[in-house]
């Protein structure tokens, strides 16, 4: 659990396993994201977050969400494309109690269905918790 105020620091980047240099495309930005965490993983991969219109494979996709948002199995299907085979998408969601809040049960449905499987979920801030989502293992292995 991180504690307020430790968003900022690198250790969030570590907790996400986020690498130096890794390539990290950002689906969902609004003013109310958490903009000590998206310095904190800039610092990391020493470069700007790519937004959502950018073409490039990337490693890791931070998808903020929130309710109201629209269709989360349609939101994780695009996030899908642009992910490189071992890459990670962080489901971000207000925690409960905040505006936008998502119901875990939620995201539990909505992964499946996306082709996805569910690994963690972590606290990224005061007013944020991510949820990691991976390609399934059998899917990795089918040729």
């Amino acid at each position: 659990m991180v504690a307020a105020g430790d968003a900022g620091s690198i250790g969030i980047a570590d907790k996400l396993g986020i690498v130096g240099g890794a390539v990290v495309q950002e689906i969902g930005w609004d003013e109310d994201v958490d903009d000590d965490l998206r310095a904190a993983i800039e610092d990391r991969i020493g470069a700007d977050l790519l937004d959502e219109d950018a073409e490039e494979v990337v490693e890791v996709v931070l998808l903020w969400w929130r309710d109201g948002d629209g269709d989360l199995v349609d939101a994780l299907v695009d996030a899908i494309g642009p992910l490189a085979d071992n890459g990670v998408i962080w489901v971000l969601t207000p925690k409960p109690g905040r505006d936008g809040h998502v119901e875990p049960s939620d995201i539990a449905e909505a992964v499946p269905t996306a082709g996805l499987a569910q690994t963690s979920s972590v606290s990224v801030g005061k007013d944020w918790a991510g949820t990691r989502l991976v390609s399934p293992k059998s899917a990795k292995t089918r040729r």
